[in-house]
């Protein structure tokens, strides 16, 4: 499991939030990803240039 942090704030999330990648999928060339954050109280649908512009990957959990 990958573990993303925000680079700035997102949807009334802080900056420096850490987040667990649930899944990742992808449809005619659009991909979504589904995060959650550490506490996995909250869950947020995003696509790969929210991902990208957003969030740091931090580390990846086994």
């Amino acid at each position: 499991m990958k573990v993303y942090s925000l680079k700035r704030q997102f949807k009334g999330y802080k900056k420096e939030t850490e987040f667990y990648l649930i899944s990742e999928s992808e449809f005619i060339g659009v991909k979504q990803f589904v995060l959650r954050t550490k506490e996995l109280t909250n869950t947020i649908i995003i696509n790969e240039s929210e991902l990208l512009k957003n969030f740091t990957f931090i580390r990846e959990i086994f």
